[in-house]
Formats: structure tokens, C-alpha cells, sequence
């Protein structure tokens, strides 16, 4: 999965990509950390199958109608944005984004095995995905807002856009819903 990761991202060829693999690789925790602290991807490695769940179900949506070979959307966003919408639910200024839900009986939970690390500054994890992504590749409009609003109406800044949604940013939220709710069962 990691290597698979990667790969994707260096065919993007986008100026920067290398030192992002690099920063994901090395000081971050995307391959091992969970997606959840208790539903999708609530495991080691979580995040980053998730990211990879989505990338696959955009590829092949935009695939079956055309999207891409129309140039309504290209394949380099598409893999941007479906690998790295939940960059910001990764290590984070040396800090993780979930840590082990330990019980008072020092055992970890069985049913909420992760929990927000209470030592990390909440910051929507959308915006944080952007921040580290930026810092070493340059975005387009389009993968901003795509990554920024990828939970849709579901969350409250989602609510702002209702009208206003994008091809890109659409096509990246159904697939995070989709690989979250059918691919991915809770706890696993």
C-alpha cells in the first residue's frame, strides 16, 4: 500500500511531490495511523487505505463516465486530492492526530480503540491536510476547495457551499462517503 502510494503521487510529476513522499514517509505517521478513533479505518494503517479506497473508487467513476478522457478532470488532481484529503488526520507539528483510547483499566478500548490526542490544537483536519500539502506542492483552486469541503454538508463550513459545489469537490466527497460507509466496515 505504501509503495502504491507513493507511486501515484510521484506520477503526478508535480514540482515538489518528492519532498511531500518524503515528509509523509518520514515525519508523519499517514501509513501506520488510524482513519477513526472508533468507526472506518479504525486500525493501524487505516488512513492511509482509506486513501488509497478513495483514490480507486474516483479513478474508476471518473473512468466509466469519461471525465478524464473529456478533460473534465484530470488524473493528477484526482490522485492529489483522493490521497491527501486526510493528510491533516496524520502527525502534525510532531504531534499525532489520534493516539491509544487506554481505559482506567489500562487496557485499550474495545469499542473506541482511538481518541483525539488532547495535545494537539484542534484544527479542522481538512485545513491542516491543506497546510502540509502546501507546504511542498502547489495546489490548484480547484484541489483547495476539493480537499477543504471533501466532508460536504456534513460538517458546518460544508453548509457554505451549498450551491456552490465543484465537479472535483463532488466527485471527492462521494467517494470518501462511499469508501467510508460500503468498502470500510467500522472497527476495521
Amino acid at each position: 500500500m505504501k509503495s502504491k502510494i507513493i507511486e501515484l503521487l510521484i506520477s503526478t510529476e508535480r514540482p515538489g511531490i518528492g519532498n511531500l513522499c518524503l515528509f509523509i514517509e518520514n515525519e508523519s505517521d499517514f501509513f501506520t495511523a488510524p482513519c477513526s478513533g472508533q468507526y472506518h479505518g479504525c486500525k493501524e494503517g487505516g488512513l492511509a487505505e482509506h486513501s488509497l479506497n478513495v483514490y480507486n473508487t474516483m479513478i474508476d467513476i471518473a473512468k466509466s463516465n469519461s471525465l478524464i478522457s473529456n478533460f473534465i478532470l484530470s488524473k493528477d488532481s484526482l490522485t492529489i486530492v483522493s490521497l491527501l484529503h486526510d493528510l491533516g488526520k496524520s502527525t502534525y507539528r510532531g504531534k499525532p492526530n489520534y493516539v491509544p483510547n487506554i481505559l482506567a483499566s489500562g487496557k485499550v478500548s474495545p469499542t473506541k480503540p482511538f481518541e483525539t490526542n488532547k495535545d494537539r490544537l484542534y484544527i479542522a483536519h481538512e485545513i491542516v491536510s491543506l497546510q502540509i500539502a502546501s507546504k511542498y506542492i502547489e495546489l490548484t483552486d480547484e484541489e483547495e476547495f476539493a480537499i477543504l469541503y471533501h466532508n460536504g454538508l456534513y460538517v458546518s463550513s460544508g453548509r457554505d457551499i451549498q450551491g456552490k459545489e465543484r465537479p472535483l469537490q463532488q466527485l471527492l466527497h462521494f467517494s470518501d462517503m462511499w469508501a467510508s460507509r460500503f468498502l470500510e466496515k467500522e472497527g476495521e
